[in-house]
């Protein structure tokens, strides 16, 4: 069958996302609804799940979705009011600093729960859904350019990071005899209510220079990749990684120097 703008549409197609308060998650909301989804909000947030909701026309759920049963909850009320559910983007998760030798076993419990146990609860949940209901689905996993690279100070968030990119190959192939493809995105600079809040000016200088497209990312290019995912255009794509992130995984450390403008492998 040929290709045509309508394989893109989502129309009436359920879509969970996790997180979606603010960020790269609401983006990602605010992408599959624009694309025609009915679109189910879990974020712990009672105020940015009410409001983001509101904004994009959602049904907005205030969910843990580190506990299970929130999750099992959370999952029923969705099916119940929307209808099954075809689309799961897991986006929620966080970080702090957490040095090697500094981080309690509490802590990486923490990073642990927050990053990939989530991942574990929401994607087999609405997968037996998916599989029980016969129609097959799209499972897309926000993991981050920290789960291919070292990151001093964050161990125990890239360890889950990478985490999340194994899950995906491996849930991939098990999945995919019930026509559930699994994916997962992985931004690195991208421009975020959080991040605007925290970085200087100076900061936010220094990481431009580090991105090879010279720019951060919005979280509406998140949202593209998302739509490409959860959409019929990538229903042969599965177990992928895909990097949205203006090339700084491509480049591997190089930069453009402040001074020469020309790519440089660390200080110069």
């Amino acid at each position: 069958m040929a290709i045509d703008p309508s394989t893109v549409s989502l129309h009436d197609r359920v879509a969970v996302v996790t997180g979606a308060g603010e960020g790269i998650g609401r983006g990602i909301a605010a992408g599959l609804s624009a694309f025609g989804a009915k679109v189910a909000i879990w974020e712990r947030n009672p105020q940015t799940c009410a409001d983001t909701a509101a904004d994009i026309g959602a049904l907005g759920l205030v969910v843990d979705v580190r506990d299970s049963d929130a999750v099992d909850a959370a999952l029923r009320r969705t099916i119940d009011e929307l209808g099954p559910v075809r689309i799961l983007v897991n986006n929620a998760g966080g970080t702090f600093p957490s040095p090697l030798l500094e981080t309690s076993e509490n802590g990486w419990d923490a990073l642990y729960r927050a990053n990939l146990r989530h991942v574990l609860l929401c994607t087999q949940r609405v997968a037996r859904a998916m599989a029980a209901a016969g129609q097959g689905g799209s499972i897309i996993t926000i993991t981050s350019i920290e789960g291919v690279r070292a990151a001093p100070g964050y161990a125990a968030y890239a360890a889950a990071k990478a985490g999340v990119i194994k899950y995906t190959q491996t849930a991939a192939l098990e999945l995919a005899e019930h026509g559930i493809r699994i994916n997962a995105l992985a931004p690195d600079f991208t421009m975020t209510e959080g991040l605007a809040r925290m970085a200087s000016p100076e900061r936010l200088e220094n990481a431009e220079r580090m991105v090879p497209l010279g720019r951060p990312g919005s979280v509406d290019e998140m949202a593209g990749a998302a739509v490409f995912l959860a959409s019929e255009l990538s229903s042969y794509v599965t177990g992928q990684t895909i990097h949205v992130d203006g090339g700084t995984h491509a480049a591997g450390g190089w930069y453009r120097h402040p001074e020469t403008g020309s790519y440089t492998l660390g200080p110069g």
